[in-house]
């Protein structure tokens, strides 16, 4: 059986968890939020800040999240160019987030033989489907 001092012991020690988780996670949560320092009336700046934006809302690490908001914060205050961020940000875009793919286009081809027996071989089967 636990004395009134044991169990006055064990609730300070959860208050004091409870507070400390509580600031942590606050401290952790301003610290992981998205900027929001656009200015549209620099256009190199909107560009990219909606760069950052859309990396930051496509990444679930928190690290790369830190990252990220280092590196629009670097920029906005002229510590870093716009080469150097854009080289900093694309390690973490997706393909997906790559709209022009580097300049090239990928064109899928076939020969036309291939095609032809694509062809009568699909309409083979939706003829014998009738």
């Amino acid at each position: 059986m636990l004395s009134i001092k044991d169990k006055l012991a064990i609730l300070n020690y959860h208050k004091d968890w409870k507070t400390m988780t509580e600031e942590s996670s606050n401290n952790e949560s301003t610290s992981l939020e998205k900027l929001l320092i656009d200015n549209p009336s620099d256009f190199q700046f909107h560009a990219a800040y909606l760069t950052y934006s859309n990396t930051y809302d496509k990444t679930t690490s928190p690290e790369i999240k830190k990252q990220l908001n280092q590196n629009i914060k670097a920029l906005q205050q002229n510590q870093m160019d716009y080469s150097t961020f854009y080289k900093n940000i694309n390690q973490y875009r997706t393909e997906d987030d790559s709209q022009y793919n580097r300049g090239r286009t990928l064109i899928k081809t076939q020969r036309k033989r291939e095609w032809r027996r694509k062809t009568q071989r699909h309409e083979r089967i939706e003829r014998h489907k009738k």
